[in-house]
């Protein structure tokens, strides 16, 4: 159970990524499976409730945060709920780590999508539907992509992760 358990958190965002690369979207299923799968694991790991409401505190915080972005037009919803998602697995001690990840990949990630947009799509890849749009200049940046990463390189160090290899 622990080693497949081990792979619950970079499976989903593995699947966050592809799936905003793809289609721009981040599916509110996969949100909450993310959301559902970190309370049966804690609830597993025995996590204090103290500790528990803490990670759900940092995800409320994440959320109100993301969803004022989203009012402004800065992020898409979808991002500002797998960040907050993503929180949850990592609370307020590795919050700020995973933010600055983000924040860092994500402009990486805008300038890089912005200067293959100054060039035009070979013909044999515009056929693909997905990289079309991500050409796009109308078109937004998939955040989902910067958000997964950077939950995948401050991941080892959560509570879920050390307790399912100790």
């Amino acid at each position: 159970m622990p080693t497949v358990a081990l792979f619950i958190f970079p499976f989903f965002m593995a699947f966050a990524a592809s799936s905003d690369l793809l289609t721009m979207r981040i599916s509110n299923k996969l949100v909450l499976l993310l959301v559902a799968s970190f309370f049966v694991l804690a609830f597993i790991l025995q996590m204090p409730l103290a500790e528990m409401g803490m990670h759900l505190a940092c995800a409320a915080v994440v959320l109100l945060v993301g969803f004022t972005f989203f009012a402004f037009g800065w992020i898409g919803g979808g991002d500002a709920k797998l960040a907050a998602a993503t929180t949850l697995w990592l609370g307020f001690g590795l919050a700020l780590p995973f933010l600055i990840y983000a924040a860092l990949l994500g402009g990486a990630l805008t300038l890089l999508v912005l200067a293959l947009r100054r060039y035009p799509l070979p013909s044999f890849l515009a056929r693909l539907s997905w990289l079309d749009r991500l050409h796009d200049p109308k078109s937004g940046v998939p955040y989902g992509i910067a958000l997964a990463i950077a939950g995948l390189l401050t991941y080892s160090s959560s509570y879920i992760f050390l307790g399912l290899t100790a």
